[in-house]
């Protein structure tokens, strides 16, 4: 069953205790939340790559140079 570690600032006393089924679900749900978290964030940056990507493609089809779409970046 997994612990965490309690500390009395008090004493200086510290002692592992067993979480509780309360605690364990905070914990589990707190992890998925974080995933789905860090895979919309992946999604938004492999969005805003892809966008770059498009519009870079774009202005190439009208005949920009790859320096001059750089400096439009800039």
């Amino acid at each position: 069953m997994p612990t965490k570690l309690v500390v009395d600032c008090s004493t200086g006393i510290t002692s592992e205790v067993e979480l509780t089924a309360e605690e364990i679900a905070y914990a589990e749900m707190e992890e998925a939340r974080a995933a789905v978290a860090e895979a919309e964030r992946i999604a938004a940056e492999e969005a805003k790559a892809a966008a770059k990507a498009s519009a870079q493609a774009k202005l190439a089809a009208l005949g920009l140079t790859a320096e001059e779409i750089a400096a439009l970046g800039k």
